[in-house]
């Protein structure tokens, strides 16, 4: 567990970002998540995500952080994004590649699952994946809905993601 020294909150071990108020708990640089046109930003640490220092995209309303590796990946510019992996030759691919962050070994399907931006709230749905969505430890049935929150843990298999709601 990772202690905010903002606030306390007890967060899971390689957030980037305090599940209660935001803090930024480890530094990172920015980099383009292969494959789409999605950029990753992050600060030194001590100023919120939400925060001008931090300079997320105008249009980013979530940002995927990678427990494992600390990647963050924002969400921005469309409502909605598949998750999963790609393959050479397949015909359908995943809005966001998860390839690179050793989705293969860690039981992520070609297309995993779906998260999707509603006019009040942000969910994801296990689209029929081989190995599983879980959300803070709990298994999603095949092409259920699930509400997200700031801080929430989803699991593609066993990659782990924590999920960052951008705050106004």
């Amino acid at each position: 567990m990772i202690q905010c020294p903002d606030c306390g909150f007890a967060n899971f071990a390689g957030s980037a970002f305090c599940a209660e108020c935001g803090y930024t708990l480890i530094p990172a640089e920015t980099q383009t998540v292969p494959g789409t046109d999605l950029g990753r930003s992050a600060g030194a640490p001590g100023p919120r995500w939400s925060s001008p220092g931090i300079a997320p995209p105008a249009d980013n309303w979530a940002t995927l952080h990678l427990l494992d590796s600390g990647q963050l990946l924002p969400l921005a510019a469309r409502n909605e994004f598949t998750l999963g992996r790609a393959v050479e030759g397949q015909p359908v691919m995943p809005d966001i590649d998860l390839a690179p962050y050793q989705a293969f070994g860690r039981g992520v399907s070609r297309l995993h699952a779906i998260i999707k931006r509603g006019i009040d709230d942000i969910w994801i749905m296990d689209l029929e994946s081989a190995n599983g969505t879980f959300v803070n430890g709990r298994r999603l049935e095949l092409n259920e809905e699930c509400a997200l929150s700031n801080g929430d843990v989803v699991a593609l298999g066993a990659l782990e993601i924590q999920i960052l709601l951008k705050t106004t």
